[in-house]
């Protein structure tokens, strides 16, 4: 039972800064699922962060349902689940019944600038984090960029660039794995 509301405490209190989604919230959740409570590794969480953008739902809740599982089976992927989601729901509550009362306010416009510099923020350390785990040789390097290109130069669907780059990289990797040659990042060389 401890487990259990150490897990929704633990979500509740990453859900009441879920400002700017998933991304934003993936250092949160490397501080206090990884480093703070050993819940998973920091590779798990990049796993569940990458299963949760081709499942259908929320990243954040998704990732916080897989946690839980791990940790506490059903019952610990319901009480994660819970507390990743009750905290924003009573917060959007409130701001819809009181939002448009003091949307004219400066200091309110003024948080909301303030949260969006912030928001900012969380979501390039995401990105940084990510690439790094995502990033581990040439190979995924080569997809990133040509995925960039394609995707600022909108010649294919976002949708399709994902198929595509997973199809790639399985072929690719099997390819390497066959031959035995995989260039690293930093290593100079092949490995």
């Amino acid at each position: 039972m401890r487990d259990l509301i150490k897990l929704f405490v633990t979500f509740a209190k990453m859900g009441l800064f879920t400002f700017g989604g998933g991304y934003a919230m993936l250092p949160m959740i490397k501080r206090e699922v990884v480093e703070k409570n050993g819940w998973a590794t920091e590779d798990e969480i990049m796993d569940y962060y990458a299963i949760g953008q081709v499942t259908p739902g929320v990243i954040a809740v998704n990732t916080s349902t897989f946690v839980g599982h791990k940790v506490k089976g059903l019952v610990g992927s319901i009480a994660a689940t819970l507390g990743m989601i009750v905290p924003p729901i009573i917060i959007i509550t409130l701001i819809a019944i009181f939002l448009k009362n003091f949307s004219d306010l400066k200091v309110v416009k003024y948080a909301f600038n303030g949260i969006r510099a912030c928001v900012c923020v969380q979501v390039f350390e995401a990105i940084v984090m990510m690439a790094k785990k995502s990033l581990p040789d040439k190979i995924c390097l080569t997809i990133f960029i040509l995925v960039i290109i394609l995707s600022v130069t909108n010649i294919l669907d976002p949708t399709l660039l994902v198929v595509l780059a997973g199809v790639t990289g399985v072929i690719i990797k099997n390819f390497v794995r066959k031959t035995g040659k995989e260039h690293k990042l930093g290593s100079g060389g092949t490995k």
